[in-house]
């Protein structure tokens, strides 16, 4: 299958959110793709194994219940990521947010990513319709092509107003028709990038 679009020499990773607290299944209820994690890992890897630039971001929460707090475990990116932290060779970025977008965070993840030149972003992380949707729908409108590996992302159930109940993959599912039909992001499958990179 021929692709028709392709992936720059500098197109960044920015990795939103992996942080331990997320494992806490009580607080968040249940989760949709148990594969996630393994997408985000192999993302990460085929991003440092090119060169390209990574930006990790963490969600500090003022939330003084959150798993996602300050001073607690679960703020703490989740061991794999972590682990591949600072051991790409390209340029890598750490940013702390306390809000859903990674454009609003310390450092600037925009002034960075245009003082290199960058002008595509691939999002994953944590959650799909959260901090990664927002970061997309972001980035989309500051003018980068976005792409959305939704494989490499994952959500909680939800209740809305009125009672309204969505699943994981539901509210996936409306990440994903929202970027792709609002134009703020292509979605594709993680191996499509990783292919893309190689």
């Amino acid at each position: 299958m021929e692709m028709e679009w392709e992936i720059t020499e500098n197109a960044a990773l920015v990795v939103v959110d992996v942080q331990e607290g997320f494992e806490e299944e009580a607080y968040w209820g249940p989760r949709d793709n148990p594969d996630a994690d393994r997408n985000i890992a192999r993302l990460i890897d085929a991003w440092q194994e090119s060169g390209r630039p990574v930006a990790f971001v963490r969600h500090d929460s003022p939330k003084p219940d959150s798993p996602l707090r300050e001073g607690y475990a679960g703020n703490a990116f989740k061991a794999y990521v972590e682990e591949r932290r600072g051991k790409g060779w390209g340029p890598e970025l750490f940013v702390t947010k306390s809000v859903n977008s990674a454009f609003y965070g310390t450092p600037d993840l925009d002034a960075w990513l245009r003082e290199a030149g960058v002008r595509q972003i691939v999002v994953a992380g944590i959650q799909t319709n959260m901090c990664a949707e927002t970061t997309a729908r972001m980035g989309g409108n500051l003018g980068y092509e976005v792409f959305f590996p939704l494989d490499a992302t994952y959500t909680f159930d939800a209740v809305g107003p009125w009672g309204w109940k969505l699943s994981a993959q539901e509210l996936s599912r409306a990440t994903a028709v929202t970027l792709h039909d609002g134009g703020f992001a292509r979605v594709v499958r993680s191996e499509e990038l990783v292919a893309a990179v190689k």
